[in-house]
């Protein structure tokens, strides 16, 4: 009885850390306050763009901007300070940290092609953002990290050989079976409301299907499967971004 009633505190308290992502609707667990998520954010923007080539092109940072910018305001978030910044990679990225710091790699922009394409990685990046998937698994890593060291406490007991071991196994256990389907989830929910957002900001949702078909071609096959992989498939994404558009061209209205 008495165990019960210390689990009761616990279970508040996680009641009050869920909230709501906008346009899906998904309850998400966020127990760090989001004035320190934005001052990760910062920090770790400022630690990227020191250790990287900024890449000084007008013409492709000026694209970078403009987009960004439209897709940002779409966002609704006023309050963020957004940064975009254009770095020199052959890799094939891009990212959004807390509070609104990008940066898109220029390895992308073959793939981009144009406007619509930068978009669709522009609008899946401010996603995260949008929904604090940051802030989100990092709340998951600390339930996880906790749930860990209670077994440590319950197996101390015993053998500290067997102790190391079975929490070794249990935090494999953790990655594979619950670290990777969330950050897939995040990474699903991402395309929905990227495509949402470049819709509202006034370029064709239905330009992701292509893009993400020429990001499959320059991946040529050296993905992992699936469920190792911390993305969704090339094809089951493909699939989930055709289900969302017939919504996503709800919002849309072409600029001009």
């Amino acid at each position: 009885m008495l165990r019960s009633r210390r689990l009761v505190p616990a279970a508040v308290l996680l009641l009050a850390a869920c909230e709501t992502v906008p346009y899906t609707g998904r309850s998400q667990l966020n127990l760090l306050p989001e004035g320190s998520e934005l001052q990760m954010g910062r920090q770790a923007y400022a630690e990227v763009l020191r250790q990287s080539t900024i890449n000084r092109d007008p013409a492709a940072n000026g694209q970078v901007e403009a987009v960004g910018r439209r897709i940002a305001a779409a966002t609704g978030r006023t309050d963020y300070q957004w940064q975009f910044t254009l770095i020199e990679s052959q890799e094939a990225n891009a990212f959004c940290l807390p509070g609104g710091r990008v940066a898109v790699y220029t390895g992308i922009l073959p793939i981009t092609r144009d406007e619509a394409g930068l978009a669709v990685v522009l609008g899946h990046e401010i996603s995260h953002a949008i929904a604090h998937h940051g802030a989100e698994r990092l709340s998951q890593s600390l339930l996880i990290q906790t749930g860990l060291a209670a077994t440590q406490i319950a197996l101390a007991t015993g053998d500290p050989a067997t102790t190391r071991q079975v929490t070794s196994l249990l935090g494999a256990g953790a990655a594979v079976g619950v670290m990777l389907p969330w950050s897939r989830a995040q990474e699903s929910e991402a395309d929905h409301l990227g495509l949402i957002f470049m819709a509202k900001a006034g370029y064709d949702p239905r330009a992701a299907v292509a893009f993400w078909q020429r990001m499959m071609q320059a991946a040529k096959g050296r993905r992992p499967p699936e469920f190792l992989s911390d993305h969704p498939s090339d094809e089951t994404r493909v699939r989930q971004i055709e289900a969302w558009i017939p919504e996503a061209m709800g919002y849309y209205r072409p600029a001009g």
